[in-house]
């Protein structure tokens, strides 16, 4: 197999050793990326066992399939990408995306949200109160720094559905905020 590495990848060498199945290699890449694995997890799926869960499948699987790798973007990516598709799975698992409409999908104009003011604490509140639609397609393009292709293929959505859900979900964030602390920009 001709694997690409990519050599700018701060991660290169103990990503080569985890090829070698060097389990300290594995130990130092699991702890370099769990806090940032588990938090992108908990964001998706909200329950902290769960999260856990899917971090730990998530780094066994990516360590199975090392091999897979091509190093087209960094391991933390990949492993990213592994995280986010597991956790995702998770919740189609206990069917909390039915909330996800592609029926009447329409675009509306993007939506600014201004959280001048605010806190991270309170709009991390506010977030965890959006729909579970709203929120997976919020939390993947302003959070994780996914753009709507990418979520599209992650989700199994249009990317229509994906503009229109983060615009809605904006919308629905901004009504949260007022409610919640009197916020209004």
């Amino acid at each position: 197999m001709n694997n690409t590495i990519n050599h700018h990848d701060i991660h290169y060498e103990l990503v080569e050793a985890v090829r070698r199945q060097d389990r300290t290699a594995q130990f130092e890449l699991y702890n370099l990326y769990a806090k940032a694995m588990l938090n992108t997890s908990f964001r998706i799926v909200r329950d902290l066992a769960e999260a856990e869960d899917v971090v730990q499948e998530s780094f066994v699987k990516a360590f199975h399939g090392i091999e897979k790798f091509r190093g087209d973007s960094t391991f933390g990516s990949w492993l990213k990408r592994i995280v986010v598709n597991g956790a995702l799975n998770a919740l189609k698992r206990k069917k909390e995306l039915a909330d996800i409409d592609e029926e009447g999908v329409e675009l509306v104009e993007d939506v600014p949200i201004d959280c001048d003011g605010l806190n991270l604490d309170q709009i991390k509140a506010a977030v965890t109160q959006l729909p579970d639609g709203f929120r997976l397609v919020f939390t993947l393009y302003m959070i994780e720094g996914y753009d709507h292709k990418e979520i599209a293929e992650i989700m199994e959505i249009t990317e229509s559905t994906s503009k229109s859900q983060l615009n809605r979900a904006k919308v629905k964030l901004r009504e949260l905020l007022k409610t919640m602390y009197s916020y209004e920009r």
